[in-house]
């Protein structure tokens, strides 16, 4: 575990899988997707449709309290039956892994359980500099390879080597090796990748959900040369899909990401008495920013099935 206070924006590498870099941030979105298809399964298994008119268990009562207040705020926007059935699992499976990922990132564990370790380095050529004239030496590691910093009298000197097989670093002070800590969890909507890859699926399913209702001629959105005022329109169109990407990705992770270093930093100062208010806020705030998402994603595709023309 770590001694200190640990924060970093990007997400660490904690192993490789035939070359490809794990994250902690993707590392604890497998475990998310695994635990909802888990709970699907079992839902499936449990939940008994054949027999209505009995007295149904508690746990079929909370999968239904979670279907249907999905169904009633789906249905609220589009007000269409055969639009909701469709929006449905894509507005739930947004909704529910954000929202998992969300409160994963506030267990106990999550950023305080992790590794210490550093890069093999067998393949490190040396530097030959005098050791009075060095102020200070670095070995660092990443997911590119290793290099040699050097500061010698206030200039900088770096020196690139081979690929790192481990995704550590080492921090060469003076003749001591400081081992880096690498937390083994993080949320992974508190990574820009993850939150960047939803905020992309988002748009993309929005222009499939444009094409599957209005076929091609969804595309006046974006071309109409009917007049000069339209042919504007349909280019601030185009800027505004690629706005929203960006507003997606960066509100849903800097919300997160500002959450978890509040709740860092309090840790680390006051360990007991002073998180426990901010704990509450992040569980709120998790809630909202899933729903925030989910809402602005259902929005977006209800707008695609309005022809331009009709705006």
């Amino acid at each position: 575990m770590s001694a200190g206070l640990h924060i970093s924006v990007s997400a660490e590498t904690i192993t490789y899988i035939a070359g490809v870099p794990i994250s902690n941030s993707i590392l604890a979105s497998l475990i998310v997707s695994f635990l909802l298809i888990i709970f699907a399964i079992f839902a499936k298994k449990k939940i008994d449709t054949k027999n209505i008119y009995g007295r149904p268990s508690a746990f079929q009562n909370f999968c239904e309290m979670i279907v249907e207040g999905l169904y009633s705020f789906v249905h609220s926007v589009t007000k269409n039956k055969r639009k909701t059935n469709f929006f449905l699992p894509f507005i739930a499976t947004f909704f529910l892994f954000i929202l998992a990922n969300n409160w994963l990132g506030l267990l106990p564990g999550m950023g305080t359980i992790g590794l210490t370790s550093h890069p093999k380095q067998a393949s490190l050529p040396a530097i030959e500099v005098q050791a009075s004239e060095v102020i200070d030496v670095e070995v660092v590691g990443d997911d590119h390879g290793l290099g040699i910093v050097a500061e010698e009298a206030g200039e900088v000197y770096i020196q690139e080597t081979t690929e790192s097989d481990e995704g550590f670093e080492t921090v060469m002070e003076g003749d001591h090796e400081k081992k880096v800590f690498i937390p083994l969890l993080r949320a992974g909507t508190a990574d820009i990748n993850t939150t960047l890859a939803l905020a992309l699926i988002s748009v993309i399913m929005t222009q499939v959900v444009g094409f599957k209702y209005l076929k091609l001629g969804y595309l006046k959105k974006y071309f109409n040369f009917s007049n000069p005022i339209m042919f504007f329109v349909g280019l601030l169109e185009m800027v505004s899909e690629v706005a929203k990407i960006i507003s997606f990705a960066f509100r849903l992770f800097g919300n997160i990401f500002a959450g978890e270093v509040l709740l860092a930093v309090m840790l680390f100062l006051v360990p007991l008495i002073a998180p426990m208010p901010f704990y509450g806020l992040e569980i709120f705030v998790g809630f909202i920013q899933a729903l925030v998402f989910s809402m602005l994603t259902l929005v977006f595709f209800d707008m695609a099935t309005v022809s331009h023309d009709e705006h």
